[in-house]
């Protein structure tokens, strides 16, 4: 049964959110079978799966293609998709742009900043919103956690409270100090949903690729619970050695009868 909204703020305080980003339809339909509630199409598919050195480069028919193909996968699962860079400036483009998104397959959108206009007109049009404070990788110059002196931290809370305000049921802080995204938590009515901000969150989120090691590098706060980047290396060493040698194919097993590969 796929969450709403309402669901998932109803879960504050109770059942932490797990959150997964996913780009590919087998990906999708792995992360959906484990039973994981929501699944983030996330504009990090430009760096993680694209080759981009920035979120900026990823276009609205970019998350359109990879959105589609999720849905594929995981049909019964709330899924968000990232407005990608430029595409929120105003309320109208937002507004058109998110229904591209909702219409490849999401059930909702994401964006950074505490964009309170564009947030207000997205819900007045029936389009659910999650928000994201703190390291807003669109706009960055850097990867460094941010929120670490008084002022920079007092302006996410209060950018924290400003999206919650306009209508978003959930918001992403990420790579701020725990101690802020705790207070951050007990000051929001909506679910938190953490990466790289502490265990007070009311939900987790991570990249994909880096849950799974696939890559060469992963932020600090990301977890590897496989090294699938190896896996793939010794995949492609071994069916090379195997075709150098004549192994493969005459290594695979033969079957007999209409239909039998």
């Amino acid at each position: 049964m796929t969450l709403h909204a309402a669901d998932f703020i109803a879960r504050k305080g109770n059942k932490p959110i797990t959150m997964l980003t996913a780009y590919t339809c087998p990906v999708a339909r792995g992360i959906e079978a484990a039973g994981v509630p929501v699944i983030l199409v996330g504009d990090t598919v430009g760096m993680v799966e694209m080759g981009f050195e920035s979120t900026r480069d990823v276009t609205l028919e970019h998350m359109e293609y990879h959105i589609g193909a999720v849905r594929r996968g995981a049909r019964n699962t709330h899924i968000i998709g990232d407005l990608p860079y430029l595409t929120d400036t105003d309320p109208q483009t937002a507004l058109t742009s998110a229904r591209r998104l909702i219409a490849a397959g999401a059930n909702s959108i994401k964006l950074e900043g505490p964009k309170a206009e564009v947030i207000r007109h997205l819900v007045d049009n029936d389009i659910p919103v999650v928000g994201h404070t703190g390291l807003t990788p669109q706009t960055a110059t850097s990867f460094k956690k941010v929120g670490n002196t008084d002022a920079e931290a007092q302006r996410i809370l209060d950018e924290a409270r400003l999206i919650e305000a306009s209508g978003a049921f959930m918001v992403v802080l990420e790579h701020i100090p725990y101690t802020l995204a705790g207070q951050i938590t007990r000051a929001l009515g909506i679910p938190t949903i953490g990466i790289g901000a502490g265990p007070e969150c009311d939900g987790q989120v991570l990249v994909i690729n880096d849950a799974l090691g696939l890559g060469d590098y992963w932020p600090p706060f990301s977890k590897q619970y496989a090294h699938v980047s190896d896996t793939i290396l010794k995949v492609a060493r071994d069916f090379t050695a195997e075709v150098e040698t004549l192994e493969f194919p005459n290594n695979i097993i033969q079957f007999t009868g209409t239909g039998k590969r």
